[in-house]
């Protein structure tokens, strides 16, 4: 379990995870309206709109980004260990973190879809850190999806096929082109970043 403990501290868990929960809580902080939930919980009401929610989780996935590059990244390819399934893992792994938080935060406010499109978004928008991360390096992991969510915020209506496409993170649970769009942009990321690692 050595091993497991020196990964962690070379991808910079413990502030990425620090990062991550204050970064959701603030965010969650911000939602308009709050009432009783599921158990006696803390229930946030976004009005039938998800963005505060996925603005969230984004926060999240750009808080752990920064573990999808190591300290020495020359030495992440040349150790004698096997990358590809802990890269992959990572992602993974990182995703349902990211998950679990919003879960915890967000997923009694029903009215926008809640886990459906909480557990989507956190798909697709770390295959989008991961894609960074091997395009542009630990550091820029973070660009992709905090480009792709900031257009989304923005895009027109979602009528066409370019434009759900385009607006995934925000569409309803159901939408066939919200879910394959997270789908692809998890399988691609995660497969780009567990073969080639972060661009040096």
């Amino acid at each position: 379990m050595r091993w497991l403990t020196l990964y962690a501290r070379s991808r910079q868990v413990p502030a990425a995870l620090a990062a991550l929960v204050i970064g959701a809580v603030t965010v969650w902080a911000l939602a308009p309206s709050r009432g009783v939930g599921v158990g006696g919980g803390v229930r946030v009401g976004a009005g039938g709109d998800p963005r505060l929610a996925v603005l969230g989780m984004a926060v999240g996935v750009v808080a752990v980004s920064v573990g999808f590059g190591g300290q020495d990244v020359a030495l992440d390819r040349t150790a004698a260990v096997r990358w590809v399934p802990r890269r992959a893992a990572h992602v993974v792994l990182a995703g349902a973190v990211v998950a679990g938080v919003s879960w915890g935060l967000w997923a009694p406010a029903t009215e926008w879809g809640g886990a459906g499109v909480l557990v989507r978004a956190s798909a697709g928008l770390t295959g989008l850190a991961a894609l960074g991360a091997a395009l542009s390096g630990g550091q820029y992991a973070w660009t992709l999806p905090f480009g792709w969510l900031s257009f989304s915020f923005f895009a027109p209506p979602a009528t066409g096929t370019a434009t759900r496409v385009a607006s995934w993170m925000l569409l309803p649970p159901g939408a066939p082109a919200g879910t394959w769009t997270a789908l692809v942009l998890l399988v691609t990321g995660t497969s780009a970043y567990a073969l080639a690692g972060p661009r040096r």
